[in-house]
């Protein structure tokens, strides 16, 4: 087991859902999806510490295995502390080569809020 692996924990997708109203309208709702592993970890790079002091929210490097492989705009719970993410770049971005000794993708997310 690599250090990465043992860095990574259990996680949560959460799934939005569209459902009808009764008044041809819709309402939405938010449930519990598959759950993944993944180490999450918060940006302290210079360049974050600024965009935080510009008023962006937290950002986050989500390191989990390409079989978990996470899409822009996807929303998961850390199930620790349910901190809840939005994932900010496309899990197909960076993946290690097929070649590596272990395999895993990354993308960036920020802390977010389901809304209401």
């Amino acid at each position: 087991m690599s250090l990465l692996q043992e860095y990574m924990e259990p996680c949560r997708l959460i799934e939005k859902r569209r459902v009808p109203d009764g008044e041809s309208g819709f309402t939405t709702n938010w449930t519990d999806g598959a759950e993944f592993s993944a180490a999450v970890v918060c940006n302290q790079s210079m360049q974050a510490r600024i965009a935080e002091k510009q008023g962006v929210t937290s950002l986050y490097t989500v390191t989990c295995n390409p079989n978990a492989l996470l899409e822009y705009h996807d929303v998961f719970r850390r199930l620790r502390d349910g901190k809840v993410f939005r994932v900010t770049s496309d899990g197909d971005d960076i993946q290690t080569p097929k070649s590596a000794t272990f395999q895993f993708s990354q993308v960036t997310a920020e802390e977010w809020e389901l809304p209401r």
